[in-house]
């Protein structure tokens, strides 16, 4: 096997890639089918849709549904709420991301400065500017 064969078959699986179909997702999540597409009606856990209609579960969607049947069976918490911390979740992921990006830029930035400039303390010194051929 080669080296670029064995960093391909090395590689980690895609955790959104849809491959799943409902009745695999069922399995491994360890729900019935029909528990799979209630959370789809009620927008707990989206599938991906073929060409066909057929849902396509990904890892990530499984993950979800273990997470959804955790919260409901061993927490309690009713499928409304459950939605609203799925919700809650995908706008604190989506924050933390922009936030990475900002500091990505804030280091960007920061290494374009000039670095034979550097900064003099304030001081409540007044200077008066004048040009040149007022002088």
């Amino acid at each position: 096997m080669s080296d670029k064969q064995r960093k391909t078959s090395e590689a980690p699986p895609d955790p959104d890639a849809r491959v799943f179909v409902i009745s695999v997702a069922a399995e491994l999540a360890g729900m019935h089918a029909q528990t799979l597409r209630n959370y789809d009606r009620l927008g707990l856990v989206t599938p991906h849709r073929t060409t066909g209609g057929g849902r396509r579960y990904s890892p990530r969607d499984v993950a979800l549904l273990r997470e959804v049947q955790r919260l409901s069976q061993d927490e309690g918490v009713n499928l409304a709420g459950i939605k609203r911390i799925i919700e809650l979740t995908n706008q604190v992921e989506a924050l933390q991301s922009r936030v990475d990006e900002m500091a990505a830029e804030i280091a960007r930035i920061h290494a374009s400065y000039r670095r034979d400039l550097v900064p003099i303390p304030r001081s409540n010194a007044l200077v008066v500017w004048k040009p040149r051929n007022q002088r």
